[in-house]
């Protein structure tokens, strides 16, 4: 990226750098910042590359299939059972498309504000994990109510976390080395951050920072260690924690031991959850009856109810909870192959790396090995998932794509 004065390059580089550096801080707030965040960055670079006529950065395969999976959004939104909110979604994801360009642009033209985006999200898990401490030791130990700090009633903390669990320790990785103090220190704050998760009471959250974890033990190269000593020390000490406190463990195993129904043999088997099992057989239902474009984008929640598809009063909801489940019914088999064939890819390049780890080489490097976990938390199936077009979830999952094509850049250069 080039500019022609100092107030070009504030306007197009240096302010939605230090927005996108913020991000981690703004997706605590909640959507409304983080969103408006991206689609300024969006904004900005469109307009930027209208202005210097350079649409190079857009000339790759990818973008192309993301401008066809957009295109069907909308056609999809248009003549499937139309309703505003359904077109608004689709029209406006294309900002998610080039906010991913963007960031890749700023990381080739100067990748040094990503140490402060890496501090960013330090402070954020630091903060979080004081004050979500604090909350479990004033009122969560005693009561065994469900901790969420600075998220209030909406219980995401373990899923904030979580989700970005896999690019903060790749990026600690990245930056600091194992005899530098700073690193003992970032040891202990991913500890309590896995153990922040289980006091939080999100099962699925739980679930993702160990699935990530084991991805990163499995396929890494210099990383096993460490991610060994801090997966045993968390599960050692939430062990601890549930023998002192059996409130602790009570969601995480025997709300879910129950809630499936695992302890009564003479009854149904649940996935998840009887609630989980019925928002599941009415999206299936509703792809059987609209099998090649589905029900339409964000549509479930206004068919749910529906004699032909409800399955029983526990049947609606806004969204099925199950990423793969809900792109079938909401946009079809057309949309579905967009999806599948993202997994495949991704389960392809995986293999690939593990035959380069059998001949005793590497395909990725460590740190795209932590950031391919946190996109394996997003394209996992057997989970029960937030709404695929909610804009907090998504703008989550993005952060992680321009850093894996700027580091495989870096490679081949």
């Amino acid at each position: 990226m080039t500019f022609n004065s100092i107030n070009e390059k504030f306007i197009f580089y240096n302010l939605p750098i230090f927005l996108f550096i913020l991000l981690p801080f703004f997706l605590i707030t909640g959507p409304f910042l983080s969103d408006l965040s991206i689609s300024i960055i969006s904004l900005l670079f469109l307009t930027y590359c209208l202005k210097k006529k350079s649409f190079s950065y857009f000339k790759n395969k990818y973008f192309y299939l993301f401008l066809v999976f957009w295109g069907y959004l909308i056609l999809n939104s248009l003549i499937n059972n139309f309703n505003l909110a359904s077109f608004k979604i689709s029209f406006f994801y294309f900002r998610y498309g080039i906010f991913i360009i963007a960031i890749i642009a700023f990381l080739e033209t100067d990748d040094k504000f990503i140490k402060y985006f890496f501090y960013c999200i330090f402070s954020c898990f630091t903060i979080l994990i004081i004050d979500g401490f604090f909350q479990y030791f004033t009122v969560g130990f005693k009561g065994g109510s469900r901790i969420s700090s600075f998220f209030g009633e909406e219980k995401i903390l373990g899923s904030y976390v979580s989700r970005l669990w896999p690019i903060f320790f790749g990026l600690s990785i990245f930056f600091l080395k194992k005899k530098d103090k700073f690193f003992f220190i970032l040891i202990l704050i991913f500890i309590l951050s896995e153990i922040l998760i289980f006091l939080s009471g999100e099962r699925v959250a739980f679930f993702y920072v160990n699935l990530s974890a084991i991805f990163v033990i499995l396929f890494t190269k210099k990383l096993k260690k460490i991610r060994l000593v801090i997966l045993i020390s968390s599960l050692f000490l939430i062990v601890i924690i549930s023998y002192l406190n059996p409130a602790a463990k009570n969601r995480m195993v025997d709300q879910t031991i129950k809630q499936m129904n695992l302890v009564n043999n003479e009854e149904e088997i649940y996935t998840f959850s009887k609630q989980h099992t019925h928002h599941y057989i009415t999206a299936y239902r509703m792809f059987l009856d609209n099998k090649v474009i589905g029900v339409g984008v964000k549509n479930f929640r206004n068919f749910c109810n529906d004699s032909k598809y409800s399955a029983s009063r526990l049947s609606c909801s806004s969204h099925p909870h199950n990423t793969y489940i809900q792109i079938l019914a909401e946009t079809g088999i057309i949309g579905f192959l967009f999806l599948i064939f993202i997994f495949i890819y991704f389960c392809a390049y995986v293999i690939k790396h593990a035959f380069y780890k059998f001949k005793g080489k590497d395909f990725f490097t460590d740190f795209e090995i932590c950031i391919l976990s946190g996109i394996l938390i997003y394209i996992w199936p057997f989970a029960p998932t937030g709404n695929v077009f909610n804009n907090w979830l998504n703008i989550i999952m993005i952060l992680y794509l321009p850093f894996l094509t700027w580091s495989r850049k870096l490679i081949k250069t």
